[in-house]
């Protein structure tokens, strides 16, 4: 049998970033419930696992922590000493050594640094030396980074998922089932038999189908994990800044597709990190203002008409709106800032370059951040919304589709072209009332009562050519408000495969991929926010020239 050492290596990184994870959470946990021996007898197994492993492989300097945290472990199982917030957190600081020694052990570098050898130093000297308060940095750099990705090779992530046999065994069977089907299908169009050909085509369609929902299901993965590794950071974050708060997680096993997984997690930093400096008062504070010590934050997870909504809320002080229209009037953002509904001046601070901290530190006051949260949530196809109020404290929630490699679509037609809109953002269709010979590019149109803002694909796209007689009105959801896209053609819902963009189109707003029509040609899919506020902006700069 020929010997997978690529195969067998992308394994134990799996394997060994689910055991530190489960340390991690194991250790947080005890720190809450020190008589917990069910957690502790889990963490010493998921260690010694770890310890066999890396030894198993060679990886000496990995092998040698994880069996100096074993034998702490050991003694915590023995009742040799007691479960303090001190020896907590050097537990997790050797954790954080593991995860960063991993990538260089993989490269073939088995050797402890200088700056693991003391973290290393510290548990092999035992309960005394692992009271001594972790370094700030160690906290600092648990806070702010996600796990490490590790790559095998140059150019290859190394993403693996785990998937149920029985899901294996069911693609297995359509797979068979569908070459059966072509079979059918094939032999029949040869002897000419056109309508047992159609009858034989629409089985296969359905098997087909079952195939494309089977493959998206082995793609979706619990939120848990993801969410549970900000209780880490919260932690983290709490000490630095002198802070005492708790995580709360609800809807840990409502499953996303993996993909979008992958693109939460920064969003989700920038959001913790924003919620304890901006959000949590300090335990004093709180006192004064007649509120527990120690701070709350509840990150939720549920679905909800198609999508997966997460919410992150805290009990701290809300947003601060003085400061927030008095920034928006600053940089101009805003004619009337203290005019704005709640809802529209809080969507002020994702903004670049935002910011209300009184000062600059190592936690915000640069302004950066919730412009990033924005930019990744629109990349996903997804929205945010907040809500505060005063010393009560303040709810995000981003709306997200459950996947991304198939979306329901609605296609329109500019030109000889196709554009493909998500379905989820069309509000509905109306036909364009005849303005006479001049067309604008942008305009408002009156529907039931109520304006609506429309725009001209065909000029936001620069496309020429004859225009039709008369045109057709997509209204779109647009933040808290209605567009309307003007279009020649309307073709109709279907579904659509996304294609990703090829670099030609790295920094071309307006586009989050692309599809295949039924007739082979390819058809962009439109990203409603990116095309809408790209245009926003090209207008407010024409009018400042």
């Amino acid at each position: 049998m020929e010997f997978d050492a690529e195969a067998l290596l992308l394994t134990f990184i799996a394997e060994t970033e689910e055991n530190l994870r489960a340390i991690e959470e194991g250790l947080l946990s005890l720190e809450r419930k020190p008589d917990d021996v069910e957690t502790l007898q889990l963490v010493f197994r998921m260690a010694h696992t770890l310890k066999g492993n890396s030894a198993s492989l060679g990886f000496t300097g990995v092998a040698e922590f994880a069996h100096a945290l074993e034998d702490q472990l050991e003694k915590l199982r023995k009742r040799a000493q007691p479960v303090t917030a001190g020896l907590v957190t050097a537990l997790l600081a050797s954790v954080d050594a593991v995860r960063e020694m991993l990538p260089v052990a993989v490269e073939g570098n088995h050797e402890i640094g200088a700056k693991h050898q003391e973290v290393l130093k510290r548990l092999e000297a035992g309960s005394a030396a692992l009271e001594t308060p972790a370094a700030p940095e160690v906290a600092r750099a648990a806070a702010a980074a996600a796990p490490a990705e590790i790559a095998v090779k140059p150019g290859e992530s190394g993403r693996t998922l785990r998937v149920a046999i029985d899901k294996l065994d069911r693609l297995m069977t359509l797979a068979g089932e569908i070459a059966i089907s072509r079979g059918r299908q094939r032999q029949l169009l040869e002897d000419g038999a056109a309508g047992a050909a159609l009858e034989a085509h629409q089985d296969a369609a359905q098997l087909y189908a079952e195939l494309q929902d089977l493959v998206m299901q082995v793609r979706m993965v619990p939120v848990g994990p993801t969410l549970r590794q900000y209780v880490r950071t919260v932690r983290d974050l709490a000490a630095a800044q002198g802070k005492l708060a708790r995580v709360a997680i609800q809807g840990d096993d409502v499953e996303v597709d993996t993909t979008i997984i992958e693109h939460l997690r920064d969003p989700l930093t920038h959001m913790i990190r924003n919620a304890m400096h901006h959000g949590i008062e300090a335990p004093e504070v709180r006192q004064a203002k007649g509120k527990d010590p120690c701070g709350s934050i509840a990150l939720s997870a549920w679905r909800e008409a198609g999508s997966i909504v997460i919410e992150l809320a805290d009990d701290g002080a809300g947003f601060n709106r003085d400061r927030i229209v008095e920034e928006a009037r600053r940089r101009g953002l805003a004619e009337s800032p203290e005019k704005l509904p709640d809802a529209e001046l809080y969507r002020l601070v994702f903004e670049p370059g935002f910011s209300t901290a009184e000062r600059v530190t190592e936690w915000s006051g640069r302004g950066m951040g919730m412009d990033v949260v924005r930019d990744r949530i629109a990349a996903l196809r997804g929205s945010i919304a907040i809500e505060s109020w005063p010393d009560a404290g303040t709810s995000i929630k981003i709306r997200l589709p459950l996947t991304l490699a198939i979306i329901e679509g609605f296609g329109v037609g500019i030109g000889g072209e196709t554009y493909v809109i998500p379905v989820d953002r069309v509000v509905e269709c109306m036909e364009l009332p005849a303005r006479g010979a001049r067309r604008e590019r942008q305009g408002i149109l009156q529907l039931r009562g109520e304006a609506l803002p429309f725009v001209r694909l065909r000029d936001l796209f620069g496309v020429r050519g004859s225009e039709p007689e008369r045109e057709s009105v997509v209204v779109v959801r647009h933040d808290l408000s209605r567009v309307g896209i003007v279009v020649d053609r309307l073709h109709g819902q279907s579904q659509a495969v996304i294609k990703p963009l090829g670099d030609l189109f790295v920094g071309v707003r307006g586009l989050c991929g692309s599809t295949i029509l039924g007739d082979g040609r390819v058809a962009f899919i439109l990203d409603v926010p990116g095309l809408l506020e790209n245009h926003l902006s090209q207008n407010a700069a024409a009018t400042a020239a």
